[in-house]
């Protein structure tokens, strides 16, 4: 018998490598990626294009709430470029949602409760045949709470701050160092205090902060802790 399929759950603070370590992690163990926070950046860029933030930053939740009714949203994976890329209304807009602008108005976005709501049940509908890593903000606290493994992965701001903005400058995307750090620093406020889902570890999250180490060291790391779980849950059968 080949070993089960679990849910792996990974959350964390803005541009810590969240993605980069799942796409490893899924690529390793031949599981699904699923970037969530895709999906709420999906969501802004749909607000945006329907112009609901022209002359404000925090448009009615009415508007965003009626705008839910016309977004469909599906991941594809792309053979050719090795990714999972997101489609809003039929059109690819993976590079376009990792826009500065973009990140402005994320977290707005991400704290109201009826994209929330649409999102996670869109979440746990994809991860339902298990065999998936997801990452995101509130997978092992809210969508998956009973993930078989929780990750909580954190780095500094400024380690962090560097990373999204090399991330930036290598896509020939405009950037300036502090207002990257700004944007993170405001991005993790409201992340951590908004009142639906904040940004949280989970109680049976290991927290990892990966500040010093390279995703090298982040692989062992995961599969002596990955191996472990999988001979607890073999153990229960």
């Amino acid at each position: 018998m080949g070993q089960q399929k679990i849910i792996i759950a990974l959350d964390g603070h803005s541009s810590c490598g969240k993605s980069t370590y799942a796409k490893l992690i899924a690529a390793e163990l031949g599981y699904s990626y699923i970037d969530s926070g895709a999906m709420y950046r999906a969501v802004t860029l749909a607000a945006m294009d329907a112009g609901l933030f022209q002359n404000t930053s925090a448009p009615s939740l009415d508007r965003i709430e009626a705008l839910l009714d016309h977004i469909d949203l599906k991941l594809k994976h792309n053979p050719e470029k090795q990714r999972t890329e997101i489609f809003l209304n039929g059109r690819m807009i993976e590079d376009m949602i990792r826009s500065m602008e973009v990140s402005g108005h994320v977290s707005y976005i991400a704290a109201i409760s009826a994209v929330r709501r649409k999102m996670v049940e869109y979440q746990r509908m994809l991860g339902k045949e298990k065999g998936v890593v997801m990452d995101g903000r509130d997978i092992g606290t809210v969508v998956f709470p009973d993930a078989a493994l929780k990750i909580f992965l954190t780095a500094s701001l400024e380690v962090r701050a560097g990373r999204r903005y090399r991330e930036l400058i290598e896509k020939g995307m405009a950037a300036e160092f502090s207002e990257v750090q700004n944007n993170l620093e405001k991005r993790d406020h409201i992340d951590s205090n908004r009142d639906d889902s904040p940004l949280k570890k989970a109680d049976d999250a290991i927290l990892l902060d990966n500040s010093e180490m390279t995703l090298k060291q982040q692989m062992i790391w995961f599969r002596d802790l990955y191996q472990h779980v999988i001979s607890e849950a073999n153990g229960k059968d």
